[in-house]
């Protein structure tokens, strides 16, 4: 089941020559994602705005069963094939999901609500990461978890200027089918990582890594 996929957006609401971008629908429906302002990463892990990176609503759900797998990709300003529809900062990626406690499109996602069920890390040798210069990261929605509608959180961390992290971020709007009755260990966004985190502070071009931990919690595989 595809999520998050490339979506064309007209070239005059980001600029061509700007370096970001976002996540802009599920399984090609734009109406199930809170579609940020802008395609600016926010840069504050302390910001409520590093949850979704954006305020606005969403009026679709789109439905995906536990168990099944998804690929979620960035959009950048061209056409659906622009050949840098990918990730092209370096950094992990990372995807979380909130179970809403009714409607997901009222839910806001605050609270110990959080868990990660998938990242992508570095390679070594040379060092990478292992979601760069891809157009997709497929992934799996775990098979344990309960019903429900949810929240689903796409992040992607540029590190490409030492010490200052930018976090690409959107999110979605899901209803799972199936699932059983698992409770993962939750965190809160804002709340998951610190600013001092090493996989954040890290710099990635001198000394070259030769270890290194995605932020934050571990992945539910379910």
């Amino acid at each position: 089941m595809k999520l998050f996929s490339a979506l064309t957006i007209a070239s005059v609401l980001f600029s061509s020559a700007s370096a970001h971008y976002i996540f802009t629908n599920i399984n090609g429906n734009s109406a199930a994602v809170r579609q940020p302002a802008n395609n600016s990463p926010v840069t504050s892990v302390t910001s409520s705005a590093v949850r979704c990176n954006s305020a606005a609503s969403a009026s679709a759900v789109v439905t995906v069963a536990a168990g099944g797998s998804f690929p979620p990709s960035p959009n950048l300003p061209g056409t659906l094939w622009d050949p840098l529809l990918k990730f092209y900062h370096l950094g992990p990626a990372s995807l979380y999901l909130a179970r809403a406690p009714s409607d997901v499109k009222t839910f806001n996602g605050d609270g110990q609500v959080w868990f990660k069920i998938a990242e992508w890390g570095a390679t070594f040798n040379p060092f990478s990461f292992k979601c760069y210069n891809l157009n997709a990261l497929t992934a799996t929605i775990p098979r344990s978890i309960s019903a429900g509608q949810y929240l689903v959180r796409a992040e992607q961390i540029g590190l490409h200027v030492a010490g200052a992290p930018q976090f690409y971020v959107s999110c979605g709007q899901i209803n799972v089918t199936g699932g059983g009755s698992a409770n993962p260990s939750k965190v809160s966004i804002p709340g998951y990582v610190s600013a001092s985190d090493p996989g954040l502070t890290v710099n990635i071009y001198n000394p070259v890594p030769t270890a290194y931990k995605v932020p934050g919690p571990a992945v539910f595989s379910g």
